[in-house]
This record gives C-alpha cells, sequence and structure tokens, in this order.
C-alpha cells in the first residue's frame, strides 16, 4: 500500500530564536520513503538530529521572522496489524527496557490518577481486550469538538470534559492503557480518512506478539475512528504530545496557515 502526503504551514516569529520542527514521515522497516521534496525557508541555519526512540528526525532551525515549510512524499507502508482482542499482554517484569518509559506517568498523561478507574471499568478484561475495550470507551465518551481544548489540556482534563480532539483522544488512551499496566505512546501521523485533513494523532500500545515467543508488538489505535490505519504513516513517537509537537518554538510565534493532504493509493 502506498500513501502520498503534504504538509504546508508559515508562522511569524517576534525575535530571532531557535525552532525544532517534525513533520516529515519516519522511514521505518514498516514504512519505506519513495521519493519526497522538502523546503523550509530560511534554509541558511538547519541541523537534523534523530527523534525519539530513533523514529523519525528532527529539524533544527535558527530563525529571526518568517519560516515556511512545504513538504510532499509517497510512502511505501507494509505494517501487520492485529486483531487486538487476540493479543494478550507481556506481565511488567518481561518488559523490554526501552518500553518500560511509557508505563509512566508524562506531561499530559497522569496514569497513576486512573488506576482506580481502570480497575473498575475494564478490571474483567486483559492485553489487547482491554485496549479495545478502552479505544471503544474513549469514543462513546467523548465528543470530537475542535476548539474545546488546548495546548495545555491533559488527558484528565479531557476526561472530566467530555470533549477534544485527536491529541486528546490519543491521550486518554495512552493514559488508560498505562493505567492498565501496558505500555502506550504517542503517535504523531499522517492518515486517510482524517476530517478535516490535518496532523493526526493516535496511540500504540505494546502487547504480546503471536509470532515471537515472549515478544513484544506495537500497535496501533485510534479512538477517534478516523483514521486508516494500515494506511497510515507515522512522523514519531513520544510520551504524549509535548515529545512530537510539529513545530516547537522558543519565543513568541504567530501561526499563519496549515494545508495538510492525505491520501492512499
Amino acid at each position: 500500500m502506498t500513501t502520498h502526503v503534504s504538509s504546508r504551514f508559515a508562522f511569524e516569529l517576534d525575535q530571532p530564536t531557535s525552532v525544532l520542527l517534525q513533520f516529515e514521515a519516519a522511514d521505518l522497516p514498516e514504512q519505506r520513503l519513495l521519493d519526497l521534496t522538502c523546503r523550509i525557508s530560511p534554509d541558511d541555519d538547519l541541523a537534523r538530529v534523530p527523534a525519539q526512540d530513533m523514529i523519525g528526525e528532527r529539524i533544527w532551525l535558527h530563525a529571526e521572522s518568517r519560516v515556511e515549510v512545504e513538504y510532499e512524499a509517497r510512502i511505501e507502508i507494509e505494517r501487520t496489524l492485529h486483531e487486538l482482542e487476540t493479543l494478550g499482554a507481556l506481565p511488567p517484569h518481561r518488559l523490554p527496557g526501552d518500553a518500560v518509559k511509557f508505563l509512566l506517568d508524562s506531561r499530559y498523561c497522569h496514569a497513576s490518577e486512573f488506576l482506580a478507574f481502570s480497575g473498575s471499568e475494564f478490571g474483567d478484561l486483559v492485553g489487547g481486550a482491554r485496549i479495545a475495550a478502552i479505544r471503544d470507551w474513549v469514543n462513546n465518551h467523548l465528543d470530537y469538538s475542535p476548539g474545546t481544548s488546548g495546548p495545555s489540556t491533559t488527558a484528565t482534563d479531557t476526561f472530566h470534559q467530555g470533549a477534544g480532539i485527536c491529541r486528546d483522544f490519543a491521550h486518554l488512551v495512552v493514559t488508560l492503557a498505562r493505567a492498565s499496566t501496558i505500555p502506550a505512546r504517542y503517535v504523531a501521523c499522517y492518515a486517510p480518512g482524517v476530517e478535516p485533513p490535518d496532523f493526526h494523532a493516535i496511540a500504540e500500545v505494546f502487547l504480546a506478539d503471536p509470532a515471537r515467543p515472549d515478544g513484544g508488538t506495537w500497535q496501533l489505535v485510534d479512538a477517534t475512528g478516523m483514521a486508516d490505519l494500515p494506511a497510515t504513516v507515522k512522523i514519531g513517537v513520544g510520551r504524549d504530545a509535548a515529545d512530537v509537537s510539529f513545530a516547537t518554538t522558543f519565543a513568541p510565534m504567530r501561526f499563519d496557515y496549515s494545508e495538510v493532504g492525505v491520501s492512499a493509493e
């Protein structure tokens, strides 16, 4: 399967500052870059560094006023997705070291606040069946409502407000999964089916791999129900949205526009 993605965005800076960008499709065994074009203006002071868990790259940019980005790529995707209900869970003492941090509280995902709720609501389920129930619960209890959340909204806020956007849906799935002792991380992505087209956010959980005894597999989860997961393109992963913002600035900025297009071929 091949997915075509494009994104254009621009913002203004009030003073010279460093900017950290992450908007490109990650080059991974499960998704291979066929071709791409990337234009960043200004481009006279750029540096690329590995992103979280070596998935994708971040771009450092030093700019003084307006920043414009144009990106387009075709990505071939060969991803193994299992029916969640068929997957078991790995006990914590058998988790690989790089998965352990995705059990812990993070800036937007305070899993320790949901231990009692997770036990009472999903306590009779384990592994992938529990994740599927969490996904469905979030989908049924949250309204997808732009403008109801902001950059500081946590999963706890979203739980009480009962509304949010894809970022908030993903944060709540991640939080409830961690409260169930299942590693979960936030995924920034391009996904066909998202309306209106935009950068999208979903969750990814670490469950037992049926093909490898004692092994694990990361599986995508979208509680909004919009994303075509087999055709979804990962940009990066993190503990929550703070790790994978497509534009992080270290001085005040004014966002001008953003245009995203995604289609499966």
